[in-house]
């Protein structure tokens, strides 16, 4: 029996150069350097979020980011150099076992800068504040940003993302389940080492930012999706046709209960369009059974114009 071959240093390196030509040739060049822009925005303004707010006033929200300040405030380490250090082994075990090189190489990029740009601008950043609801706000929402920003630009920020990925590898443990373990173990650490109140305070901060992290992937493109069945369905779609000039969608469908055979319309409507079409089907059918629910991004007529952001 013939052994499989080993690979050769030469071979990783035509397989590196073909995923390199691969990618260019579905992104392009353009969209690479725009998207390693935002990163590096992301990146510099999740350093000031923990410079600004979170490292002077001993908040911590969890991922490796949150050892770093708690290291700093033990033993005066830089936050952004343990940061680094900490991911090196991460990033190491990640491209083994936890996802390979899909944004690797993005995600190497994102946690550098912020590293690096935590330790440079610690040093230029005064203290704003010390009032809880102002550093819970505003570091939430750049924090946030930052996140968001990375990860429209298809990087992550690693640390306890790796860390879960990697005991789902090994343990079968789902991913949002290792996240929330290795998050809540950090800010377990922190309220032991600064107290109850500010790990409370850093839940809040991880609240405030994720709601932040929703928007900037949004992008201002929410809308609203409304379901209409009604027995006089071909008057609600000529309204809606011509009302609000919106697209209406016919979906065939049978009542469980029943089994009579009825059309349901879906329609995508702006936020500010949702008391005029509950207007409209009332007027027409006050019997009409409507389910109007969130849309969180709407490209395509009318709406936005698909993008690759």
């Amino acid at each position: 029996m013939r052994r499989a071959s080993t690979p050769t240093p030469s071979d990783a390196l035509a397989a590196l150069r073909e995923r390199l030509a691969t990618h260019v040739a579905r992104n392009g060049w353009r969209q690479i350097i725009i998207d390693y822009i935002t990163i590096t925005l992301g990146a510099v303004v999740l350093a000031l979020a923990n410079n600004l707010f979170f490292v002077p006033n001993e908040v911590v929200s969890g991922g490796i980011t949150g050892i770093g300040i708690i290291s700093h405030h033990l033993i005066g380490t830089p936050v952004g150099l343990v940061t680094l250090l900490l991911n090196v082994p991460l990033f190491i075990a990640g491209l083994r076992w936890a996802g390979g090189f899909a944004t690797g190489v993005r995600t190497i990029y994102a946690t550098l800068v912020m590293s690096v740009a935590i330790d440079l601008t610690a040093p230029l950043v005064p203290d704003i504040t010390d009032n809880p609801l102002l550093f819970i706000t505003y570091g939430g929402l750049l924090d946030g940003l930052g996140v968001g920003l990375v990860l429209r630009a298809q990087g992550t920020t690693a640390g306890t993302d790796i860390v879960a990925r990697l005991l789902h590898h090994f343990t079968g443990l789902e991913v949002s389940r290792g996240m929330f373990i290795s998050n809540a173990l950090i800010i377990t650490a922190a309220a032991i080492v600064f107290g109850l109140e500010k790990a409370m305070y850093g839940v809040i901060v991880a609240g405030v930012s994720a709601w932040s992290v929703n928007t900037v992937l949004a992008g201002g493109r929410q809308a609203r999706q409304a379901f209409i069945i009604s027995e006089r369905w071909e008057e609600v779609r000529d309204a809606l046709l011509m009302e609000l000039a919106r697209g209406v969608t016919i979906v065939p469908g049978v009542g469980a209960y029943t089994g009579k055979e009825r059309q349901m319309l879906m329609c995508i409507i702006s936020p500010r369009e949702v008391a005029a079409l509950r207007r409209l089907v009332h007027i027409i059918d006050p019997e009409a059974f409507v389910v109007i629910g969130f849309a969180s991004e709407v490209y395509g007529e009318g709406f936005y114009p698909i993008d690759r952001m």
